[in-house]
Order: C-alpha cells, then sequence, then structure tokens
C-alpha cells in the first residue's frame, strides 16, 4: 500500500475565495506579528486625534502623526455620541456610520475587540464579494479566477488591514448585483443593500444613480422611485441630522485637508504636478494614478459609450454601472490622487466594475485579461 504524500494531504485551493481567504489570514498574521499582536495596529490610531480635543483650523500639533481612517470608525465605536474632537471633519467620517455600529454592537463595551471585529467583519464581507463576483462571472461564461483581481486588488487588501469601510459597502453592492441576477429579483431586499452601502460609505451612491437611469430607460418607473426613496429620503435626514448636531452636513469630497472635486476632467493628476511642482514626484504619483486609474477609465468611459451608442436602450446593466464608475474618477480631487491609499482606495468600484463589463462584451479579449495588472499593485503589501 503506498503512502499518501504529505502534499496530497493539503487542501486544494478550488475557489478564488478560498486563495483570498489564506492570503488575507497570512498577511494580517504578519501584520499583527510585527506589531507585538496589539490588534489596535489594524486601526492605526494617530496620536494628532487621540486626545480627542482636535482643532481643525489649529491642525495637528507639532510632533504628533495622523494615523489613518480606520482611527475614526474606531473612536465612533468606542464612543458613538461624544467623538466628534477624536476626527479631522466629523460630519465627513460620521456619515459612514455602519461600519462603528457594529463594531460598537459586536465589541460589547470591551475597546480592544472593536479592531478585531473590523477585520473579521471586513474579511467576511470581502470573502462574500468575491464568491459572488464568481457566480456573477461563472453567469457571463468568463472564467471564475477574474475575481482574484477583485479579491486580490490592493484597495479591497487595504481595507481589511486598515478597517477601512470599502470592503463592507462593496460587499453591500455587489449583494445588491448579485440579486438582480436570480429569477426572484426581490427589489425592496436590493434597495435596502444599497441603502446599507450608502451608510457605509457615500461614494456607492453612483451605484444607486445609474441603478435608477437604467430603470428609467426601460421606463421601470415604480423600480427607480423605489430605490431612489428607500436610499435617498434615509441618508438626506442622516445628513440633516450631522448638520443640526456638528454643524456640517457629511457629503464632501473628503475630510482634512481635502480639495474640491474638480471641474476639468483628470486635472487632479496634472495638479499633482502644479501644486507640488516636483517634476519627481508627478512622475512617479503621476504614473501610477495614469496606469491604475486614468488609462483604465478612459477606456471604461469610451467602451461604455460605444455600447450605448450601438444598442441604444438595449444596452446592459453593467454599462451604465461601469460608465458611471469610470467617468467619476475624471472629477475625483486632486488630494485623492495624490495620495496613493487614496486613489487604491475610490477605483475598487471600477475594479469590479470593469470586471464585469470586460466579461459581458470581451471575455476572450484584451480587456478582460488586462485586467490582471492591477494583481501587481498588491506587491504594496510590503509597505505594511
Amino acid at each position: 500500500m503506498s503512502r499518501v504524500s504529505a502534499s496530497s494531504r493539503l487542501p486544494r485551493l478550488r475557489r478564488p475565495w478560498q486563495v483570498v481567504l489564506v492570503f488575507c489570514l497570512l498577511y494580517l498574521g504578519t501584520i499583527l506579528a510585527i506589531n507585538d499582536f496589539d490588534v489596535k495596529a489594524f486601526v492605526t490610531i494617530g496620536s494628532c486625534y487621540s486626545s480627542c480635543d482636535f482643532d481643525l483650523a489649529q491642525g495637528c500639533r507639532e510632533g504628533t502623526e495622523n494615523g489613518y481612517d480606520g482611527q475614526y470608525a474606531y473612536y465612533i465605536a468606542r464612543d458613538p455620541g461624544g467623538s466628534a474632537g477624536c476626527m479631522d471633519v466629523a460630519g465627513y467620517r460620521y456619515q459612514r456610520i455602519l461600519l462603528p455600529m457594529i463594531g460598537y454592537a459586536l465589541s460589547f463595551g470591551v475597546n480592544d475587540l472593536i479592531p478585531v471585529v473590523f477585520v473579521v467583519t471586513n474579511l467576511i464581507a470581502l470573502l462574500v464579494s468575491v464568491a459572488l463576483l464568481e457566480d456573477l462571472l461563472v453567469a457571463l461564461k468568463a472564467n471564475r479566477w477574474y475575481a482574484l483581481v477583485y479579491g486580490l486588488f490592493f484597495g479591497t487588501v487595504i481595507g481589511v488591514r486598515l478597517s477601512t469601510v470599502e470592503p463592507l459597502a462593496y460587499a453591500l453592492v455587489i449583494g445588491a448585483i448579485w440579486l438582480t441576477q436570480q429569477e426572484k429579483t426581490r427589489p425592496w431586499l436590493q434597495a435596502l443593500l444599497f441603502l446599507g452601502a450608502a451608510f457605509t460609505k457615500e461614494t456607492t451612491l453612483p451605484f444607486v444613480a445609474a441603478f435608477m437611469l437604467y430603470d428609467a430607460v426601460h421606463r421601470r418607473w415604480w423600480d427607480a422611485i423605489r430605490l431612489g426613496a428607500v436610499v435617498g429620503i434615509p441618508f438626506a435626514l442622516w445628513q440633516i441630522y450631522l448638520y443640526s448636531w456638528l454643524g456640517e452636513f457629511g457629503a464632501g469630497s473628503g475630510g482634512g485637508g481635502a480639495t474640491p472635486f474638480e471641474i476639468v476632467p483628470y486635472n487632479g493628476v496634472w495638479r499633482i504636478f502644479t501644486d507640488t511642482e516636483n517634476i519627481r514626484v508627478f512622475l512617479i504619483v503621476g504614473t501610477l494614478a495614469f496606469g491604475v486609474a486614468v488609462l483604465p477609465s478612459l477606456w471604461g468611459i469610451w467602451a461604455t459609450l460605444r455600447e450605448f451608442w450601438q444598442r441604444r436602450e438595449e444596452a446592459h446593466l453593467y454599462a451604465y454601472l461601469h460608465f458611471t464608475n469610470a467617468a467619476l474618477l475624471a472629477f475625483v480631487p486632486f488630494s485623492t490622487y495624490r495620495e496613493y491609499l487614496g486613489i487604491f482606495r475610490f477605483i475598487v468600484p471600477m475594479v469590479m466594475t470593469h470586471l464585469l463589463f470586460a466579461a459581458l462584451r470581451y471575455r476572450h479579449k484584451r480587456p478582460l485579461i488586462y485586467s490582471t495588472l492591477w494583481l501587481i499593485c498588491l506587491l504594496f503589501v510590503v509597505a505594511g
């Protein structure tokens, strides 16, 4: 009787979400180990805000560190009603309320559990996203392994590591898209998923707009009105509440130091040079932004406009979704393009819609194959 080799006893990774799970567990375990197993490494708390008396007009005191966006969700989860002084622009941070509330509810008052809840929530959300995306790709007769482009994209993986809201927000969006492809669509559930996504990150609202436009073009007026009402009314009421409480609306182009959305297409990239007057910075950051965001955005705008022109009302839903997200990249603020983490996080929805649209129309051609180049960005995880 032959002995079974050790390699044959190892579990085989048969699905993309399993590969993402293994990678993320190794990555998160490494981060935890090099930070002496301090779970607060997952929320990157900066000394600038830790005293919770921050004044945006004065900025950070000399010698303090900014930290990163996960810290704001941590502060809200720790003290939902009393954390306005722990963040740069309180209204902007508080509008992304769903992830902090999950942290608040599941940490049971134990502050050290909040980062763990964030990581576990985002990891589960990412795995579910990849599994649903696999299903959508298979329905388009495309290879399910293209789902790894999204699952191992640096912008989604770093969201899990830094406890930002992208993995959860776009998991809800993908869930809503997945429902449209089922025999029983459940429009109310779909609307509620979009509502949850809007309360997780406001940049999911272009998906709502694209769905409403698609319904309107096909004269499904009630579907468009229902989606707009279910998402729009609670979101507007939350904005009004934030204004009455904090004196500012949450909707905007970013937190402290944010610049407005651009009017001239892709001016946010050019301003990397005009505002810094540093050709080296422009060549490095600008080239990165052009490769990962601008070029795919330009292709997306061209390909979807071609779809609309050729097919008119027969254009697929995925064309509406991809056009909306690709076109949005043209007007992204300079403050997002100048920060490499910011632009990676911002293009997460375009990566997802590119996969769906390319699988729909180009499943055996270059646009889908070239999407795998986004996987190169995963090398940025070496930065921690």
